[in-house]
């Protein structure tokens, strides 16, 4: 833009006389006056100190227009700017540099690669794209997973001894890796694309899986047939039979040192989980034990007796009644509890909500038409399912019920929740996911809120569990299915399309 003068011609004498819009960027020639006392100027002016030439430049500018403070705006600008990252080194704080890049996500990374050279380099001999990798891993189970799964994992955080780490283009080119391996898994998720293997438990007598839990090694199950068994993840084969219990396992937990189940026999049995030897049997509910939960020394199991027991887990031998809970006026199908609240749900359609350190009564959560047979609670997100088909999201603080979910054409006997997912089964023999920010989300509507369901079952669901890679889930068609997410390849012709099978018979 070239200089302008735009004169406001006027006729008469009293209006402001002109108006001048100043191009800094553009340069005159100096008046004579300048040329003549500039320099006597300076020389007054490099004979202050720091402080009263800074003084000096203020009176300055407190007495110059507002178009020279914008030129003189611009002539600082550049002057102001440093580039730390490039002077840091120089001045021996290479490390300082890379510390402040690496708190860049992978966006702002590879634009400050593009910066120059000497960020390239600091990016580079920093191992920042290591370090963003290994943040992810420590804070995302979903990069968790996959550092363990894909194998990349050993090359992070500090190698095994006579192990170097790759160099720096191994995990820039890793990231983008990863971030796909996400999307596919993400895709596979919302298409429904899995591969899927099967367990045959081949119960002799009575069929039927009504509970599981699994880790990367195994999966253990209670049957109907009154045994639990356990399987090899890697060759589905049942590698032990715990036998002790003379009613069906109803609901099981276990951890790295014991197997705790519950019965129809009313009892509640802890056992060994390295040898299976049974540890002991705690008698105290007068009828079948319906499920039951452990975690940091307390045990929480409920009964078809209508009541809660609230127990305290000194040893795996000794496990000792703390509490009963009584309030409901059917049997209590569920319990989970967090160090906050216990949270119980009944036939009787209620939800009740107690306090894990007095064990008082706080709360009733209303709305369920039927008996309720399932339920998760996290923070403040309690996630149930009823024989009335519907599941309800509920607001554990206030009571409020956020969401139901219909789609189910028969009770809905197990759900699960994480921070992405909800997923459900029941006795229509489907597996639904749930998309539950959008479930949580009253402005979406209803008709997006089921992602995917999954048919295989040809009996009722009765447990599932699941994490980011897969399903398990179990039935009463004496089955176990493990609906694989991950490592989904596309089948062939005569398969079909969403899904490849491996078929294990006991």
């Amino acid at each position: 833009m070239e200089t302008e003068k735009i004169i406001q011609e006027t006729t008469k004498s009293d209006q402001v006389p002109m108006t001048y819009l100043f191009d800094g960027l553009r340069r005159t020639e100096p008046s004579p006056n300048l040329v003549a006392e500039k320099d006597v100027c300076l020389k007054y002016f490099e004979k202050w100190s720091e402080r009263d030439q800074v003084e000096f430049v203020e009176h300055l500018l407190g007495n110059m227009c507002h178009y020279q403070h914008s030129h003189v705006n611009a002539f600082l600008k550049p002057i102001l700017q440093r580039d730390f990252v490039s002077l840091l080194p120089k001045k021996g704080l290479d490390h300082v540099a890379e510390n402040i890049l690496s708190y860049l996500d992978a966006q702002s990374l590879c634009a400050a690669e593009l910066v120059c050279k000497e960020w390239q380099r600091v990016i580079s001999e920093g191992m920042l794209w290591k370090k963003l990798i290994e943040r992810k891993v420590r804070t995302d189970s979903l990069w968790r997973g996959l550092a363990e799964r894909r194998g990349w994992g050993k090359y992070l955080f500090k190698p095994k001894p006579g192990e170097p780490n790759p160099d720096h283009m191994y995990y820039r080119k890793l990231y983008p890796r990863i971030i796909q391996d996400i999307d596919s898994i993400e895709n596979n998720w919302r298409c429904g694309r899995h591969n899927l293997q099967r367990i045959n438990c081949r119960s002799e007598n009575s069929k039927g899986v009504y509970c599981l839990q699994y880790d990367d090694q195994k999966i253990v199950s209670g049957l109907r047939d009154n045994t639990i068994k356990i399987w090899d993840r890697v060759t589905l084969q049942c590698v032990q039979v715990l036998t002790g219990h003379t009613g069906s396992v109803l609901c099981l937990q276990y951890d790295d040192k014991v197997i705790i189940s519950g019965s129809s026999d009313s009892t509640v049995r802890v056992w060994d989980v390295n040898t299976g030897k049974m540890v002991t049997s705690l008698i105290h509910h007068c009828e079948a034990v319906l499920h039951l939960r452990f975690n940091n020394g307390m045990m929480v199991t409920c009964s078809k007796d209508r009541s809660i027991a609230v127990w305290d887990m000194v040893s795996p031998s000794e496990i000792n009644l703390r509490r009963v809970l009584v309030g409901h006026r059917a049997a209590v199908n569920v319990v989970d509890f967090d160090e906050k609240y216990v949270v119980s749900a009944s036939g009787d359609r209620t939800i009740k909500v107690w306090n894990t350190s007095s064990c008082e009564f706080v709360r009733t959560l209303n709305g369920h038409k039927r008996g309720i047979a399932c339920l998760q609670y996290r923070d403040r997100l309690v996630v149930s399912g009823s024989s009335d088909n519907t599941i309800r999201l509920w607001d554990i603080e206030c009571g409020a019920c956020l969401r139901v979910l219909e789609g189910h054409e028969e009770l809905v006997r197990c759900i699960r929740f994480d921070n992405k997912r909800i997923v459900s089964g029941a006795y229509d023999g489907k597996i639904k996911v749930w998309d539950l920010a959008a479930a949580l989300d009253p402005r979406a509507p209803s008709g997006t809120l089921c992602l995917r369901t999954l048919v295989e079952h040809s009996g009722r669901v009765f447990r599932l569990q699941f994490d980011e890679f897969q399903i398990v889930s179990s039935s009463h068609d004496d089955t176990i299915l493990i609906w694989d997410f991950l490592n989904y390849t596309s089948p062939d012709s005569k398969s079909s399309p969403s899904r490849t099978y491996t078929y294990v018979n006991k």
